[in-house]
């Protein structure tokens, strides 16, 4: 088995994990391999599509319909010509 050392720990983050172990009745060595081990187990969200994310959030709540205003013709281009 591999083994590591971890530098540079804030107090407090040391004295939390020594309670949590305590709590659990084991080391922090193993409090903390246990910490590492069910971080890790959990699956990572694989990016996705932006839109499609957006539209799944969304779709349970339904659609809108929306009025479009009427189009109008198209108005003559402006002349700039000078007179």
């Amino acid at each position: 088995m591999a083994s590591m050392t971890i530098r540079n720990i804030d107090d407090r983050l040391k004295q939390r994990l020594r309670v949590r172990a305590a709590t659990h009745g084991r080391s922090m060595e193993d409090e903390a391999r246990d910490i590492l081990k069910m971080v890790l187990a959990q699956q990572e969200a694989t990016p996705g599509n932006l839109a499609g994310a957006i539209r799944a959030r969304l779709q349970p709540l339904g659609g809108v319909e929306l009025e479009f205003p009427a189009r109008e013709p198209i108005r003559d281009a402006p002349d700039f010509s000078a007179r």
